[in-house]
């Protein structure tokens, strides 16, 4: 008989055993209903960041967060559905030109998003920037939208019956060091991917300095683990791993970051955002179903067209001009040569610092606030050229942020450099 209380559970698991279904079930049950204490799930993470988990029980975990509320189902919507989830970079605004791109080539894109923590930005605070823009959207207005052929995309906060117990037990693993586990990681994003009602997913795996995982093996051993739980779940899944040690783009901030997204949408914007992009939106259309090359459509303008009937649908106003911030400082290059690196840490760290981020969920951010990339690395450079401008409301952070850009900076002597490449690797079909 499977012993079904909390410390057999975590005895067994701290002790290097496997949990049944009906343990993984039972234990995320009742900590979804407050039977099971707060300090005892607590225990169990860290038992399983320490022993791991078998795919089964990856796969049950993920199942039981699923249950533990509501599932989403867009079958009869009159379009395909496909999602795309990013693990987090700097620079990383790739979901507001894809998700009407992805829309104007014919399938409906359901894409539940959230707000940035530390270093990493949120797409939500970034859409927040845009003038009466919505995060919240009820699950029968996003229906009306992604049927609606002239939109097709909707971007929003999940609801709070959306796998609430993966909400409880990321706020634990948050303040217990027990973020960093491969199970745990791959159940809490495709728990929540899962229960959005998409029949196809593709993930794009960061990885580098900017990223939350630092190496291809750990980033290349997440996504499989993301691309199997899809899988057995039904959810077509392919994974990208992409390049995160240098921002992507030439912005790191709220309203920054959106700028630079319209200009892709009206087909110009830097060649790695476009270029994400585009790969991306093959991938994702592939994956729909669809004979059509989202390249073309980002080039006569349908993409543009959706993305404004996107905001609107929202409650926004895409002509509506976006915040600016009320003090710029530039960091300008100390002497002449290549630059052979811009690290995204630091480049995140300042932006951070500078108010475009957050240091705990529910604080506000700047929306006018981040960095400014004049230049990145291959680009020769002259002693006393602006580098990097720095936007903040508050000017007191410029000292600690302008130390962290300094940090990201390295020139070298030379004169050719070849860009590295953005893409890494794929999982899946």
């Amino acid at each position: 008989m499977t012993a079904l209380d909390a410390v057999s559970i975590i005895t067994t698991k701290r002790d290097g055993g496997e949990l049944s279904d009906a343990q993984i079930d039972w234990v995320v049950d009742g900590f979804t209903r407050g039977e099971v204490a707060d300090e005892q799930m607590s225990a169990l993470a860290m038992a399983i960041v320490w022993r791991g988990m078998t795919r089964r029980e990856t796969a049950a975990l993920t199942a039981a967060m699923i249950a533990s509320g509501q599932r989403m189902d867009f079958t009869d919507l009159p379009r395909p559905t496909v999602d795309k989830h990013s693990t987090g970079g700097v620079g990383d605004k790739i979901t507001l030109p894809l998700a009407p791109l992805v829309a104007a080539c014919g399938a409906a894109v359901p894409q539940l998003s959230g707000r940035g923590l530390g270093h990493t930005g949120g797409t939500l605070d970034k859409l927040e920037a845009i003038a009466g823009w919505r995060a919240e959207v009820p699950v029968s207005r996003m229906r009306e939208i992604l049927a609606d052929p002239g939109i097709g995309a909707v971007v929003c906060a999940a609801g709070a019956d959306l796998a609430p117990a993966d909400k409880r037990l990321y706020a634990l693993r948050d303040v217990t060091g027990t973020v960093e586990s491969i199970p745990l990681i791959a159940s809490s994003i495709m728990s929540k991917k899962i229960a959005e009602g998409t029949a196809a997913l593709v993930l794009d795996v960061k990885v580098g300095s900017g990223a939350f995982l630092k190496t291809l093996d750990t980033a290349r051993e997440l996504a499989t683990a993301m691309v199997e739980l899809g899988t057995d779940a039904g959810v077509r899944t392919v994974a990208l791993l992409t390049a995160m040690d240098t921002p992507l783009g030439r912005t790191a901030g709220n309203a920054l970051e959106v700028a630079e997204s319209v200009e892709v949408l009206a087909g110009g914007g830097p060649a790695d955002v476009v270029e994400l992009t585009v790969t991306l939106a093959r991938e994702m259309v592939a994956l729909a179903g669809l004979d059509v090359d989202p390249a073309d459509v980002l080039r006569d303008g349908r993409a543009m067209d959706h993305w404004r009937a996107m905001v609107r649908a929202q409650g926004g106003d895409p002509d509506a001009p976006l915040p600016t911030a009320q003090h710029t400082e530039t960091v300008l290059a100390e002497r002449d040569g290549l630059l052979t690196g811009l690290d995204a840490w630091d480049v995140g760290l300042a932006a951070w610092r500078l108010g475009a981020g957050r240091t705990r969920q529910g604080d506000p951010v700047q929306h006018g606030a981040g960095v400014e990339m004049h230049a990145k690395p291959g680009d020769s450079v002259a002693a006393g050229q602006p580098l990097l401008t720095m936007h903040t409301d508050t000017p007191e952070a410029f000292r600690r942020a302008s130390a962290a850009l300094r940090a990201a900076i390295t020139i070298e002597a030379g004169s050719a450099l070849s860009r590295g490449a953005l893409m890494l690797g794929r999982v899946g079909v």
